[in-house]
């Protein structure tokens, strides 16, 4: 029987870097095994821990393109969408879609990672 999901692990050029922004981003730690500088975790905040991989050649996924498909992207739940827009921002996110203003009704927005993975903020 399966008891949870242990952590979900993200392909990217730079673990260190990509762990460091969502443990910003989510109030975490990050954890490098000086044995395998090559995988990084995120633990310490709400939710199931975020893993980090190194890949050579990694091709950043296009949004919302298929040439290079994103294969999976994160959701987080924010009170004020504005405020974590902006803090994501800071951080090194940039905006792909904003999704809510295109749309009347959605209440998500649509942004990459500093390696290029979308993710989304969606409003309560």
């Amino acid at each position: 029987m399966i008891r949870k999901l242990q952590a979900v692990a993200v392909d990217c050029p730079d673990p260190v870097r990509l762990a460091e922004f969502y443990a910003e981003l989510l109030g975490g730690q990050v954890d490098v095994d000086p044995d395998d500088p090559g995988w990084v975790e995120v633990h310490g905040f709400e939710g199931t821990p975020l893993a980090f991989q190194k890949v050579e050649g990694h091709r950043a996924p296009q949004w919302p393109g298929q040439e290079s498909p994103q294969q999976m992207h994160l959701d987080f739940d924010v009170d004020d969408i504005e405020a974590d827009e902006r803090r994501v921002l800071e951080l090194g996110a940039t905006v792909l879609e904003r999704t809510d203003q295109l749309h009347p009704g959605a209440n998500w927005r649509v942004y990459a990672d500093p390696a290029g993975h979308p993710f989304c903020l969606c409003a309560h």
